[in-house]
């Protein structure tokens, strides 16, 4: 599975923590695409950058981290193609997966800490979508970007 990750300024520490988690699953490929410092950047540039190597291919799924992952995941749904789910819990990780094949992870920097990140994360990747009455559903989200 190839995943893009990319941060805003607020959340380039989670965002190290998470490489670091990703690591140990060896049929994953993890691509950053910054930023790489404390210098501030605009979240939807950010956003748009990873979200596009999904909508494209280039990757399976995209983790997207801001300073409370409010704003990254926001700008990331207005880009057709993307289903990114704002997690806090392992639950709501598992659920944004199997329920609603959410291709983008969104998480906050400055709110969720690095242990509990490693877990939504490892529950976010190794959980496949269900299918069945749920595909209906997300066939039903994907119409909307049609309207």
């Amino acid at each position: 599975m190839k995943i893009t990750i990319g941060s805003d300024h607020g959340a380039v520490e989670l965002k190290e923590e998470i490489k670091t988690v990703l690591a140990d699953f060896p049929d994953i490929e993890v691509k950053d695409l910054g930023t790489f410092g404390d210098t501030a950047v605009d979240y939807p540039d950010i956003a748009e950058k990873v979200c596009q190597t999904v909508v494209t291919g280039e990757a399976d799924r995209g983790i997207l981290l801001c300073g409370t992952g409010i704003g990254i995941s926001i700008a990331a749904n207005k880009i057709k193609g993307i289903r990114a789910a704002l997690c806090t819990d392992v639950y709501s990780a598992k659920m944004s997966r199997e329920h609603n094949n959410a291709n983008v992870l969104a998480m906050g920097g400055r709110v969720t800490g690095f242990g509990p990140a490693g877990e939504i994360v490892k529950v976010w990747v190794t959980t496949e979508f269900a299918g069945g009455r749920h595909a209906r559903r997300v066939d039903k989200i994907s119409a909307l970007e049609k309207e």
